[in-house]
């Protein structure tokens, strides 16, 4: 009876150091692992969203999570849920989880795209956005350049952001703000459009 009592004893302690593991950081605060958690509700387990208007966070360059998060934090970048989440956030757990989803395998979402419209989309990026966002705005290029994911992102989440922009609700680089605001005012937002199909069937 002491031997499986004993057996018992080092089974749960086992256990709560693997949990102290994946729950907590050398320091006592949540690891990334735990700090993702938190997000997958919306974004999917490790950053792959299946929710067409939650973009993917897997892969995303770090630096891109974090300003993105600081902007919400701080009212920058206008949101609902967001502004609300990010300021339950410390800047150092801010900090794991763009480390955390960089270092996840980003993939497309399975999505439709009109093949028309990519083709015209396809020429307005090269024309107004191919500089920054190099390559087609794919993924390999998003971590190289540190701009957000564009090929393969979710086309509504990405419609969202571009209409914000637009509008002005959501500031903007000083580059990018002349270059989309140029297209928007020749191509309307037939330009948007074909902008997005063309991100979609990347």
């Amino acid at each position: 009876m002491k031997k499986v009592k004993a057996l018992q004893a080092a089974m749960v302690a086992c256990g709560l150091a693997l949990t102290g593991a994946v729950f907590a950081d050398g320091h006592g605060g949540p690891s990334a692992e735990a700090l993702s958690y938190s997000c997958a509700g919306c974004h999917g387990t490790n950053g792959l969203s299946s929710g067409p208007a939650s973009p993917t966070l897997a892969g995303m360059p770090k630096s891109v999570m974090i300003e993105t998060m600081q902007g919400f934090k701080s009212g920058d970048i206008p949101a609902t849920i967001m502004g609300r989440i990010a300021k339950g956030y410390t800047d150092a757990e801010i900090e794991k989880m763009g480390d955390f989803f960089a270092k996840q395998k980003f993939m497309s979402a399975q999505q439709s795209s009109d093949a028309m419209l990519a083709k015209k989309g396809a020429k307005l990026h090269d024309k107004y956005c191919e500089k920054c966002h190099s390559e087609g705005g794919s993924i390999e290029m998003a971590v190289e350049d540190e701009v957000g994911v564009l090929a393969g992102q979710w086309k509504p989440y990405l419609h969202y952001s571009l209409n914000d922009f637009v509008s002005g609700k959501r500031p903007m680089p000083k580059k990018m703000k002349k270059k989309l605001e140029t297209m928007h005012k020749k191509e309307g937002d037939a330009g948007i459009q074909a902008l997005l199909e063309f991100y979609a069937g990347k």
